[in-house]
């Protein structure tokens, strides 16, 4: 039987880790992969992990074979050690695309439809109009980024009637885009787009890659979504464009430094929206993770 390691970055039932071992694995559960292991980590061949080599070095899984990662991003992981062993990798991928596609579209809403100037009137009993409610329908959106959780987004919000452009290294299958841009040529589908939503991944090449100039590419009025990493948008940058307007507004659900310190000047920003780092969670979730993890470890061990 293989040796596999599962961690409480997934909280597993008795009966998947029954199934899981019913198909052919020796299994050891660790519930806290943030404290490095004591253990041998020699024997084991297969691991189901998040963020278990940024406390336990990798090279002590000599005869590693196998990573099911529970999370979509590569930044918790060794990549060039993994790739030069030819580790074999599978991540969450389209677990949480759903549940952060409807997020996104509901911040989008919120700012369109000026939900926070509401809810304060609401809580100091104003009844006050506002003039300035957008639509959705005829507006153009872009999604840095079109893998699962951006083309998830871009299906809902063609439903609702708008134009929807892609940006990303390789072009998408889907036919819910109306153009594609390679991520060379960002800045001509940022001037051409109401809404820009950001779901790449953090890498070296996409780090503070929403600097001041970029976020100047940006339409006049246009908003900003991040869902994917918080180190991809400069935060400075992004609250001296909102308090100079040239943005109607942002929502962030990611951050550089997670939790946000209390001090941040985020917090006082003008027009933006902030979720703590919220928007994958879904009741759905475990389910649809455990369906991941089991058939990709079937798979492996076929």
């Amino acid at each position: 039987m293989k040796k596999l390691l599962l961690t409480g970055a997934f909280k597993y039932t008795d009966e998947q880790i029954n199934t899981l071992s019913n198909v052919g694995y020796d299994i050891t559960f660790v519930q806290d992969e943030r404290i490095p292991l004591d253990i041998d980590c020699s024997e084991f061949e297969a691991v189901v992990c998040n963020g278990l080599f940024l406390y336990t070095p990798i090279e002590k899984f000599e005869n590693l074979k196998f990573i099911q990662a529970t999370s979509v991003g590569l930044d918790r992981l060794p990549m060039e050690y993994i790739n030069e062993k030819n580790i074999t990798l599978k991540t969450a991928r389209g677990v949480y695309s759903i549940p952060m596609a409807e997020w996104c579209v509901g911040k989008v809403l919120e700012l369109y439809k000026r939900s926070a100037f509401f809810y304060e009137n609401q809580k100091n009993n104003i009844w006050e109009k506002h003039r300035g409610l957008l639509e959705l329908n005829g507006k153009t959106a872009v999604i840095i980024g079109a893998g699962d959780i951006g083309t998830q987004t871009a299906v809902r919000l063609k439903a609702f009637g708008v134009n929807v452009l892609a940006v990303d290294i390789l072009k998408p299958v889907s036919d819910c885009y109306s153009e594609y841009y390679h991520i060379d040529d960002i800045s001509i589908a940022l001037s051409k787009s109401d809404i820009v939503i950001i779901t790449l991944p953090l890498t070296e090449a996409t780090k503070n890659l929403f600097d001041m100039e970029l976020l100047s590419c940006m339409k006049q009025g246009s908003i900003l979504i991040n869902m994917s990493r918080g180190g991809i948008v400069n935060e400075e940058a992004l609250i001296n464009v909102l308090e100079k307007e040239h943005l109607m507004g942002a929502a962030l659900d990611v951050f550089e430094k997670e939790p946000l310190d209390t001090n941040n000047n985020l917090w006082s920003a003008k027009n933006l929206l902030i979720t703590p780092h919220n928007s994958f969670v879904s009741e759905n979730n475990s389910r649809r993770l455990f369906d991941v993890i089991k058939n990709n470890l079937i798979d492996y061990i076929s």
